[in-house]
């Protein structure tokens, strides 16, 4: 590629980022995720005369639509409250739209609209036929009861069955939708349109979730890690890892690196971090898990059990030296400060296993010291491939044993990594395969064509 053709496109994506700017005002999250894409795919795009032809790129940015509604419901003193709730239904040109839920008290339609544009590129990097969604409302969960929880998800599906369905739109959990939610969720729906179908996913495996869904994401995104140092005749065997968040991601990422071999130093939560220099065995997980799960509880408490380890209130993990790290945690927890941080210390490899937790900067830092870099496109697909599976499940009346799943979630695992090694890898550049593009541009690619079959729709 010449210096002139290199002058064109970097115009041409300046142009199409401005007109992100100018069409989605103060919607930061969602930009970025755009921007991440578009840097990625407009110069493969470029080379293609149908997709420039049928404008892909500029449809792709655009939602099919975008469903908002008002939740009213009481809570335990009789109060009347208001919430507010979205579901942005981004792309279904590859299957019905699949993505998660989310409660909690920053969420917005600008980082609903960065979730479901990264779902979409997700789950056409597993091979299976789903399209891309999110939504959430701006409902708190912490410290309600209960009672409180079933009525707002029993609310909130009043409004929100009328535009799910298993062949249409599939939500499933996400931050503040765990176990509970879902299960409310799904009983108001059963009981609204009067059909036990596979209408949510994350749903009790006594009621047609699911083995390995809980773990499905955590589990994945080591696999994945697993796959890029096998890949450069490595592996995850004697490894320190520094991991951050204390939920279900965090938890079982946890679990199966020591599964692997590798030693586990850190988890985290919004009130500060723990580093346990011994590194987390079985005993030590089923303690997070207590804290988390049941008494849900700050992971400070970890401290009182193991008084080894050290917690380190209102801080981050990435301070602290480590061979990889995996960002478990939420947006933009990592950013060029922590970058730089981890750099210092010797890091190899950053695997995000939630979403899009690494800022644009802090991932061009990666990218020039020679850090390998792994998307969470990419990386942590496995919670929605396992969803998949749950969907298929139900469709055929039957349940899949652990093994099975798991040994399906390997090899989405390895195929993902193959799709961004086949997209990202170009020995005359560099000898590291560009994961981030080859996971934009693998997602792109089924998404795209599809999209020019169907003609301008």
């Amino acid at each position: 590629m010449g210096k002139a053709v290199e002058v064109e496109i970097a115009n041409k994506i300046a142009v199409f980022l401005k007109m992100i700017r100018t069409n989605n005002p103060f919607q930061e999250e969602f930009f970025q995720a755009v921007k991440e894409v578009i840097t990625s795919v407009m110069p493969f795009a470029l080379e293609n005369s149908k997709y420039v032809k049928y404008k892909v790129l500029e449809r792709m940015v655009e939602p099919d639509r975008i469903v908002i509604f008002r939740v009213s419901w009481q809570d335990d003193n009789g109060e009347v409250q208001v919430n507010r709730a979205w579901r942005v239904q981004f792309n279904n040109s590859i299957g019905p739209y699949k993505g998660g839920m989310r409660f909690h008290p920053s969420v917005n339609l600008s980082i609903l609209k960065f979730l479901g544009f990264e779902q979409c590129f997700k789950n056409s990097l597993t091979g299976l036929p789903l399209g891309g969604a999110k939504g959430g409302s701006n409902f708190d969960p912490k410290h309600r009861s209960d009672a409180e929880v079933m009525r707002f998800c029993h609310a909130l599906m009043i409004e929100l069955h009328r535009h799910i369905g298993e062949n249409t739109d599939v939500p499933a959990g996400d931050i503040g939708v765990g176990g509970r939610e879902i299960g409310y969720m799904f009983g108001q729906y059963k009981r609204i349109v009067n059909k036990f179908t596979g209408t949510i996913t994350g749903k009790g495996v006594d009621f047609g979730g699911s083995l390995i869904r809980k773990e499905a994401t955590g589990y994945g995104a080591v696999y994945f890690a697993e796959n890029v140092l096998n890949f450069r005749g490595d592996s995850l065997k004697g490894k320190t890892i520094v991991v951050s968040g204390s939920g279900n991601v965090a938890i079982y990422v946890t679990e199966k690196a020591l599964n692997l071999g590798a030693q586990v130093l850190t988890l985290s939560d919004s009130s500060g971090y723990i580093y346990d220099r011994e590194g987390f065995n079985e005993e030590k997980i089923a303690a997070v898990k207590e804290i988390k799960e049941i008494k849900r509880a700050r992971i400070g408490e970890y401290v009182k059990i193991y008084p080894k380890a050290e917690f380190h209130p209102n801080k981050r993990p990435w301070e602290v030296a480590a061979d990889i790290a995996i960002p478990s945690a939420t947006q933009n927890e990592l950013d060029e400060e922590d970058a730089k941080k981890l750099i210092a210390n010797g890091v190899q490899l950053v695997c995000e296993a939630a979403n899009m937790p690494v800022t644009l900067g802090a991932i061009e830092l990666f990218n020039t010291a020679k850090v390998i870099f792994n998307p969470g496109k990419a990386a942590n697909a496995g919670g929605v491939a396992v969803s998949g599976f749950e969907q298929s499940q139900n469709s055929l009346r039957m349940t899949w044993s652990a093994e099975e799943v798991e040994d399906r979630l390997k090899n989405i695992m390895k195929d993902i990594h193959d799709t961004c090694v086949k997209f990202g890898y170009n020995k005359k550049k560099s000898d590291i395969v560009n994961y981030v593009d080859g996971a934009n541009i693998g997602g792109f690619v089924k998404i795209a064509n599809a999209m020019t079959t169907y003609g301008v729709v």
